[in-house]
C-alpha cells in the first residue's frame, strides 16, 4: 500500500504538528509526464512527527460536505489527498477540473492534477491539507469562509469571467485548443493558420467598425428605424431642460439612458413625471464615461417584458426573459435583510457558472423604493413580492428565464434581419415585448439596443428554464469539430539543426506555398528563415502556432524540457523518436487516430500507422532521415 512507502522522507514545509507534508511544487501549461493537461504536480508524504487517523475517520467527516467521497475506497492517503482536491478544486462551482494520477517513489507520492489557474489550484492544495490537519487534531476548520476566498481567486482570475469560461469549456470538450495570450488580454482558439482570437464574445474576425457603431444608441436607433424595424420614439438630449422638453413632446412615462453605456448602468425605465425624470438624467449623467461628451436618450417607455434575443453568425440561437430583482416577504425581516438572506442562496454565488449575480444595493434600488412607499428597512408581508429595480439588469442581480422555445417565427426572422446588417459573430437584440410568444407586427414591441459583446451565461445557464449551449453555436461558426482548429504537427523527441532544414525543404518541395514553423532546442524557423530563440522553450513554441499564416509545426521536445516545461500543445500526427527515454515514450501519449509513430532503437525501427505495425532494420548505410521523411509524406 502506497502509505506505508512514503516514509523516512526530509520535511520541507510541515509544521510539527503536521501529519503529512506537501512540496516541490511545478505547474504545467499543458500535457507533461504526469498528465495529458495543464497540471499542478507536487510531492505527498507522512511526516511521521505523529500518526493520522485512520482513512476511515477523514472519510467520514468529509463525506459530509462530499457525499460521494464516501461511496469509494482509498488505498492510502495519498489517494484521498488527490481525491478531495480534485474534488475541491471545483469550487462548488461544477469547473471542469476532474483529472488527476498518482506515481509511487520510495519515500513520497506524486500527485498531478489537472488545473487551470496555477495560483488557485495551489490555495486549493493548501486549503485541503489544512482541512485535514484540522480534523486529524479535532479543531474546528472555517470551511465556508476559506471556499469563499478560494472562489474570489478564481473569479478574479483571466478564466474567472462566465462568458470566456464557458467558451474555455466548451472547447475542452470538443477538443479546440485554446490558450490565453497575456500581452494581448485575448483567448485564441486553434492554431495557425485556423487560430482565431478573441475577448469574450468578440472576435478578430468581426468588424470593429460595427461593434463601435452598436455603443453609439442614437445613430444605431436611427439606422434600425430607417429600415423599418420597431423602435421606440425619442430624442437624443444634452442638458436636463432639453430632456423635459423631449418627454413633453412624447408624453410620459419615458426611459433614460446614457448614449455610451453597458450592463444597463444609468437606465431608468417608466420615468413618470418630471421629478423622476430629474433623477434618471443625473444618474444617465453619472454613467457617462469622463471623455465622452454628454449625450443621453430620452424616449418613449414602452409597457411589457424584457428580453434579450441572441444571434451567431447571423441565426437566432436563443432567447431569454430578464426579470430585475425582486424579494418574497415573510412578515419578520426588512427588505434589507431579505436582501441579505436571497444572496446566501448558491443560485448566486456570482461564479462563472451561477445563473445569478448577487442583488446589489444602490441609490436607483432606494429610489425605486421610495416610489412604492417603501424603503430598505420596511418589512414585508408575507408571500408579497417586492421588485427592487425598473430595470431588468441581471448583473445587479435580475432573473433569467429562457424563452428560447416559445419566440414567435416572425420574431426570429426579425432578429435575423438585424444580424445580417453586421459583420458580427455575436450579436444581442434587447426588446420589450408582452410576449415573445406574439409576432411583433402585431403587438406592443419594440427594439431597445443592439450589442455587439452580449453575454451568453443567462442562455447557458438561465434561473429558470433550459439550458442553450451557446458557446458550442459560436465555436461551431469557426470549427466543425477539434481537428478543423488544428494544423498537422510533427514532434521529434531530437533532431539537429541540419536535419530540421531538412525537413523543411522536404515538405516545402512539395508544398511551395506552405508557411512552415519550426523549433528545436537550438534555433526557430520560419520555412529557412531564422528567428529568435527565446531560453523559455514553450515561449517559442506558442509563438509559432499563433501565426496566421502557419500551415504546419515542426517541434523537438527532449526529456529533460518535457519534465522541466511540458508540452504547449496537445496531440502529434506524426511522432518521431530516436532511441527515447521513458520520459520521451510520452509523445506517443496523445497522437491522434490515424497518426503515425517512428520509433528508432540502435538500428531498429518500428513504424505504427492507422492500426498496423511495420519492423524491420536499417541497413548499414541507411539514414534515419529517409524512414521519417517517407512518413511525413503521408500527411502533406
Amino acid at each position: 500500500m502506497l502509505q506505508e512507502q512514503i516514509t523516512d522522507v526530509i520535511r520541507i514545509n510541515a509544521r510539527k504538528t503536521d501529519v503529512f507534508d506537501i512540496f516541490d511544487y511545478k505547474h504545467y501549461i499543458g500535457p507533461n509526464p504526469y498528465l495529458d493537461t495543464g497540471s499542478l504536480v507536487f510531492n505527498f508524504s507522512l511526516t511521521e512527527y505523529r500518526k493520522p487517523l485512520p482513512i476511515e475517520d477523514y472519510v467520514s467527516i468529509i463525506s459530509t460536505r462530499y457525499l460521494h467521497i464516501g461511496d469509494q475506497t482509498y488505498e492510502s492517503y495519498a489517494h484521498l489527498f488527490a481525491r478531495l482536491v480534485s474534488e475541491v478544486g471545483k469550487l462548488d462551482m461544477g469547473l471542469h477540473l476532474n483529472r488527476w494520477s498518482l506515481k509511487a517513489y520510495p519515500h513520497y507520492v506524486r500527485i498531478s492534477l489537472q488545473s487551470l489557474h496555477a495560483r488557485t489550484t495551489k490555495a486549493v492544495v493548501y486549503f485541503v491539507w489544512d482541512w485535514l490537519e484540522a480534523i486529524t487534531q479535532g479543531e474546528d476548520f472555517l470551511f465556508d469562509e476559506q471556499l469563499v476566498r478560494l472562489q474570489n481567486r478564481f473569479r478574479l482570475s483571466v478564466y474567472g469571467g462566465p462568458t470566456v469560461y464557458a467558451l474555455l469549456r466548451t472547447a475542452y470538450e470538443k477538443g479546440i485548443p485554446a490558450f490565453y495570450l497575456w500581452e494581448e488580454g485575448l483567448m485564441q482558439y486553434g492554431y495557425g493558420k485556423k487560430l482565431v482570437r478573441g475577448v469574450a464574445t468578440t472576435f478578430d474576425c468581426d468588424s470593429h467598425v460595427d461593434s463601435e457603431f452598436t455603443t453609439r444608441k442614437d445613430d444605431c436607433k436611427v439606422f434600425l428605424k430607417a429600415l423599418g424595424f420597431p423602435v421606440p420614439e425619442g430624442d437624443i438630449v444634452v442638458s436636463a431642460k432639453e430632456a423635459f422638453a423631449v418627454a413633453r413632446e412624447i408624453g410620459y412615462p419615458v426611459a433614460v439612458k446614457p448614449v455610451i453605456g453597458h450592463k444597463g448602468i444609468g437606465v431608468t425605465a417608466e420615468v413618470q413625471d418630471a421629478k423622476e425624470l430629474e433623477s434618471a438624467y443625473n444618474r444617465a449623467l453619472v454613467a457617462i464615461p469622463e471623455e465622452q461628451p454628454t449625450r443621453i436618450i430620452v424616449e418613449k417607455s414602452i409597457s411589457g417584458k424584457d428580453f434579450r434575443l441572441l444571434c451567431v453568425n447571423g441565426r437566432f440561437v436563443a432567447a431569454t426573459e430578464r426579470r430585475p430583482a425582486s424579494v418574497v416577504g415573510d412578515g419578520y425581516l426588512t427588505i434589507e435583510e431579505l436582501i441579505h438572506r436571497e444572496n446566501r442562496k448558491p443560485a448566486r454565488l456570482d461564479s462563472p457558472t451561477s445563473p445569478m449575480s448577487k442583488i446589489q444595493i444602490d441609490e436607483a434600488m432606494e429610489l425605486y423604493l421610495e416610489e412604492q412607499g417603501l424603503s430598505l428597512d420596511s418589512v414585508i408581508s408575507k408571500d408579497r413580492t417586492i421588485y427592487l429595480r425598473k430595470v431588468a439588469n441581471l448583473s445587479s442581480g435580475g432573473l433569467s428565464i429562457d424563452a428560447t422555445q416559445t419566440i414567435h417565427h416572425d420574431n426570429i426572422i426579425l432578429a435575423q434581419d438585424i444580424a445580417q446588417y453586421f459583420r458580427l459573430t455575436c450579436l444581442g437584440i434587447d426588446v420589450i415585448a408582452k410576449n415573445l410568444s406574439e409576432s411583433w407586427k402585431s403587438s406592443n414591441f419594440a427594439i431597445l439596443e443592439i450589442n455587439a459583446a452580449p453575454g451568453i451565461l443567462m442562455h447557458l445557464n438561465p434561473a429558470i428554464g433550459e439550458s442553450v449551449d451557446v458557446p458550442a453555436h459560436i465555436l461551431e461558426t469557426f470549427f466543425e469539430s477539434g481537428i478543423n482548429a488544428r494544423i498537422p504537427v510533427i514532434t521529434f523527441n531530437k533532431i539537429s539543426i541540419h536535419e530540421l532544414q531538412t525537413t523543411i525543404d522536404h515538405i516545402l518541395l512539395q508544398h511551395p506555398e506552405w508557411t512552415i514553423g519550426a523549433v528545436c532546442r537550438d534555433a526557430v524557423f520560419i520555412n529557412r528563415s531564422p528567428k529568435v530563440l527565446n531560453q523559455d522553450y514553450n515561449s517559442n513554441v506558442q509563438f509559432l502556432l499563433r501565426h496566421p499564416k502557419l500551415d504546419l509545426l515542426i517541434t523537438e521536445y527532449t526529456g529533460d524540457i518535457l519534465e522541466d516545461e511540458g508540452m504547449f500543445y496537445q496531440g502529434s500526427n506524426i511522432v518521431v523518436l530516436d532511441n527515447p527515454s521513458e520520459t520521451e515514450m510520452m509523445l506517443i501519449r496523445d497522437v491522434f487516430d490515424g497518426s503515425s509513430v517512428v520509433i528508432k532503437k540502435g538500428k531498429d525501427i518500428s513504424i505504427r500507422r492507422q492500426g498496423l505495425i511495420e519492423d524491420y532494420t536499417l541497413n548499414e548505410e541507411e539514414p534515419f532521415t529517409r524512414v521519417y521523411l517517407k512518413e511525413i509524406s503521408t500527411i502533406l
